[in-house]
């Protein structure tokens, strides 16, 4: 296995994933494929049930097919968005119909993969799904400030001269250990 598909194995194992397609085969398949990336995998056939597993499970991605039997992927899609606007959402579809594609745009959808489906399609999908959440998870730091007492700031501010280091990744490292992070 190369470099590069190691590094994305080793970030989607730590992912949740729900599959929405009618198509048995095809459904098959792809949580076939997806199960060797994710360390869950859920499948619905139909809206309500994928639905239900989303409001279950909170998957990281939804990989959806446009045309559904009932409700279409996309009504599904805009639902979901409306839940969490930050949900990873991929359309699967074999349609053409740029109506379909605008309005997935639209609704914000992260990634579209063409059926048939290609594995290097879904390789580079999820290579895009792993970086993006690399960029969210960088964004989520937060910020804060603490006093500390004359004493302990200066043996702070020597011990980070000492291994030039700032003082905040000093204080940061040892909030790491005293939490075993």
């Amino acid at each position: 296995m190369n470099n590069d598909l190691m590094k994305i194995v080793e970030e989607t194992k730590k992912l949740k994933t729900l599959v929405l397609e009618d198509e048995p085969e095809t459904n098959e398949l792809m949580c076939t494929t997806l199960r060797n990336f994710f360390s869950e995998v859920h499948s619905a056939v139909d809206a309500d049930s994928a639905m239900e597993l989303f409001e279950k499970h909170s998957p990281d991605i939804i990989f959806i097919d446009i045309i559904l039997p009932g409700k279409s992927g996309l009504d599904v899609a805009k639902e979901i968005r409306e839940i969490n606007p930050k949900q990873i959402i991929v359309i699967v579809s074999a349609s053409n119909d740029m109506g379909n594609i605008s309005e997935a745009v639209k609704i914000g959808v992260n990634n579209f993969i063409r059926k048939p489906i290609d594995t290097d399609k879904m390789i580079d999908v999820l290579k895009d799904i792993v970086a993006d959440l690399k960029k969210q998870k960088k964004n989520r730091t937060k910020i804060f400030s603490i006093t500390l007492p004359l004493d302990l700031y200066e043996q702070v501010d020597q011990d980070a001269k000492g291994e030039s280091i700032s003082k905040n990744a000093m204080i940061i490292r040892a909030l790491k250990h005293f939490y075993n992070l």
